[in-house]
């Protein structure tokens, strides 16, 4: 009998959570150990389902994937995370290395990608569409000479997630309660983000997020 590395799924749409683990099981090598569609659920059912691995979205119910990742490496010694989301992988990509993911696949590509990013980050290895790794490389060696023209680069990541957030209609107290920050620290990022998109005021901003909202809806 093979060894089967344990998959824990985190994304809040079911339908497609329930395709992504039809993929994993077909493996004789992997199974799905658990699902999960908020960070509550899933820091729970982590720890008591122990999985080699978890796949996990950005956008999630009650906070965004980029603070789960940084909750699974703060409590677990070494747990592999493949991000599989719709978002624009130019912004959403490097943001998600640097917060401790090992790999990244676009939602629209998981039918041929998932199961070799899956093992390649079991093995500790990085996984990134050659896109990616080609603008990875450009930025190393090209930065000064090849800027970014997307303005939503300049932000921070807690500055991206607030900006989602707000993006999806939520207000500063419940940004603040998901993000577990005080309601004056969400009014800070807020002024930041408006300062660095050249917004003027916070109809601006909620009516930029919520284009931006939109359109990873509509790609």
């Amino acid at each position: 009998m093979h060894h089967q590395s344990r998959v824990f799924i985190v994304d809040d749409h079911p339908i497609f959570r329930k395709g992504l683990s039809h993929l994993i099981n077909e493996e004789p090598d992997l199974t799905v150990c658990g699902e999960a569609e908020s960070v509550g659920d899933a820091v729970r059912e982590i720890k008591r389902t122990k999985p080699d691995v978890v796949i996990l979205d950005i956008t999630l119910k009650d906070t965004s994937g980029l603070e789960l990742i940084h909750m699974l490496n703060a409590q677990f010694a070494f747990m592999p995370i493949l991000v599989v989301s719709m978002h624009d992988e130019s912004i959403f990509a490097e943001r998600v290395l640097r917060a401790g993911a090992l790999g990244y696949i676009n939602k629209q590509e998981v039918t041929g990608r998932v199961v070799r990013a899956v093992h390649q980050v079991l093995e500790g290895r990085i996984y990134a569409s050659e896109a990616m790794v080609e603008t990875l490389l450009g930025k190393i060696i090209f930065k000064p000479a090849n800027a970014s023209e997307n303005p939503l680069e300049c932000l921070s990541d807690r500055e991206m997630e607030i900006f989602q957030l707000v993006g999806k209609g939520f207000g500063r107290k419940e940004i603040a309660e998901m993000l577990h920050v005080s309601v004056k620290t969400v009014g800070t990022h807020r002024e930041n983000i408006k300062k660095k998109l050249q917004l003027k005021n916070s109809a601006e901003l909620m009516r930029c997020a919520i284009d931006w909202d939109q359109r990873q809806k509509i790609e």
